[in-house]
This record gives C-alpha cells, structure tokens and sequence, in this order.
C-alpha cells in the first residue's frame, strides 16, 4: 500500500499533504488526552512493532502478498490519536530511510494507510463493543473485525485518490475491482495479526490498552441474597507482568521479527505492487529520492550477505523508530499537567 513517486500528480499530491498535515496538528493534541506515563513508552513500542511486522510480507492469491498496515492495531492499543502518530511515524522512516514510499507521496501514504485505517477501524471497533458483553474477549473480536474492514477501506481510499489524480489512463472500476479484491485477503492477516497481538496484551495488562478502558467489569458482592456491585477500589486489575517487561519483551519480538524472520517473508509483490503492474499504473512511477540510501530496499549498502544485510536493516529500522516515536510521545506526555484521575493511578 506505499504509494511511489508518480502515481499520483503533484496537485493531488499537495491537496493530501495538506491534510495529512491537519490530520497530524489535530493528533498532536488529541495525543496528549491519550497519553501519560504508562503509555507513552507503549506508544513508541507500538510503532516499532509495526515496522517489524510491516517487513513479514505474508503470501496471499495469485503471486501477491500483504502486510500489516497497523492503524487498527495502533488505534486499539494506545488510542485513535496516538495512532495516527505512530503509523506516521513508521511511513516517514520508511520514507526517509529505506526509500519505501515516495516523499512526494508522503502525504498520500499519510492519509491512507494512517488516518483512513485508523478512523474507519476505531469507528468500527467502538460500534462493536457497544453491543457486544462487556468482556476482555469482546476487545479482541472487535479488533479482528475492525482491522479486516480497515484493509480494504484504505484501499478504497486510494482508488478515490488515484481517480483524482492518477497519473496514467486506467480504467477506474478496473483499478477498484482489482485494488478492493486483494486487500480483503491481505485484510484476513491484517484482522489475524491485529487480534493476536490485542488478545496477548489485554491478556497480562488490560490496564494499558486503551480500547479496553471501561470495559473491566465490576466485582460483584452478595449482600443479603442479591449480587451487587462492588465499589471500583475493590476490583484491582489483574496485572500479569510489569510495564517494563511487557516494553522489554515487545521490543526483543520487534527486533527478532524485523532481524531474522523477514528473512523468510514472501518474495511476491504485495497488493498495489502488483495491481499496479498489471494494470499499468506504475508506468509513469519515478525514482525514489532516497533510493541511494545506505539502507534502501531494506539492506544495508556493501554487505553482501543477503541474511545478515536485511537484518541489520530490520534492526536498525526497530531502533530508530522506537526511538524516534518513543522521543514524540514522551514529549506529548511531558507538556500535560500530572493527571491524578484514576484511569492514571493503575498499576
């Protein structure tokens, strides 16, 4: 889903730039609601898990491939706002960095694969839980639901973006036949991957995961016959394992991911890849600005080891964007006032 340089002309170009960059000043502030000093190194984390896994290219029909896209996953765990940070985030370094995206087309993957994923995803997600038990696992059916529908949303997304400003002549039913038809398969591991990770955290810290705030059901007491409910301080939440080992274990997975099982990731175009080639949308795509960096392609420049040359990309990825993303919402965090509500006084 990375749009390239030339897919989409400069004035459409512009127009998503402009609104992706509203989109991010509205996050900025939305974020800081989100945050506070639990979350926040979470937050990073989450953008470097989503790099790592945005490189494991998983094969779907007809010699393509997919990938997570992250804004589902992102939106659940740490809020819609932080999300639409964090994905963002990712989609610079990848940019910048390892020249996957086009940086003309920044604001087209921005709006895209960041604020459509994470606002059609969370709207269906919150629609969800609102008439589903109020229970942990309704969290991770949720979130399956929401990251199958955000897939093929984006790619909708896209076909609306490319019939503005497209710069070949293809049909545009064709192009959404095509785009829509991939992308709810690569939808079905987005929504695999998207409920396990949610179902893993909400496993051993309920308490951090933002789409799962005010669904902790009550402790309920029998007093004279009847069950009642009991008062919050009474139901403490069930903490399996401290913030710092879920932050340190998260980051080893991110790292193990990106440096050694991308390896094994398919090779197969993924879905606007391979749309684009059959179909002839590509034929006008431009050299990438970065596509001299030291890490494009996802390798590292004069290391001739196919192995070892992506890992250390994969690697390098994963630190500098937990890093990168960690320093972002820290600093959100750190310009609020301390906030003594008690959905920040939790374990």
């Amino acid at each position: 889903m990375h749009v390239p340089d030339g897919f989409i002309d400069a004035p459409t170009s512009a127009v998503t730039g402009v609104v992706a960059a509203g989109a991010l000043a509205v996050s900025l502030r939305g974020a800081r609601r989100e945050l506070d000093e639990r979350t926040a190194p979470l937050a990073g984390l989450v953008a470097a898990f989503i790099f790592a896994v945005q490189m494991l290219n998983f094969p779907v029909a007809a010699g393509t491939s997919g990938h997570l896209l992250g804004g589902a996953l992102a939106a659940i765990l740490v809020g819609p706002y932080t999300a639409v940070l964090c994905v963002s985030v990712v989609l610079l370094m990848q940019g910048v960095l390892f020249a996957d995206g086009g940086l003309t087309a920044l604001g087209v993957n921005i709006t895209d694969m960041a604020i459509v994923t994470t606002v059609v995803s969370y709207a269906v997600f919150r629609g969800l839980l609102a008439v589903l038990p109020r229970k942990r696992r309704s969290v991770t059916v949720a979130s399956f639901v929401a990251a199958l529908v955000s897939v093929p949303a984006a790619a909708v997304a896209f076909t609306l973006i490319y019939a503005i400003g497209g710069t070949t002549d293809v049909s545009i039913g064709k192009v959404a036949t095509a785009m829509i038809g991939v992308h709810v398969l690569i939808g079905i591991g987005e929504a695999v991957i998207t409920a396990l990770t949610v179902g893993a955290v909400v496993a051993v810290r309920p308490d951090l995961v933002y789409g799962a705030r005010g669904l902790r059901q009550r402790l309920q007491l029998r007093v004279n016959g009847a069950l009642i409910d009991a008062p919050a301080a009474a139901a403490p939440v069930a903490v399996r394992t401290s913030r710092r080992t879920l932050w340190v274990t998260g980051l080893v997975t991110s790292l193990v991911l990106a440096g050694f099982v991308s390896f094994y990731a398919s090779a197969n175009p993924d879905g606007l890849e391979k749309v684009a080639h059959d179909k002839g949308i590509d034929a006008k795509a431009e050299k990438h600005a970065s596509a001299d960096s030291p890490l494009a392609d996802y390798g590292v420049k004069d290391v001739s080891d196919a192995r070892l040359s992506g890992g250390l990309a994969g690697v390098i990825g994963v630190g500098v964007t937990v890093v990168a993303g960690s320093a972002v919402f820290w600093a959100l965090r750190r310009r609020r006032h301390d906030d003594v509500s008690p959905v920040n006084t939790g374990v």
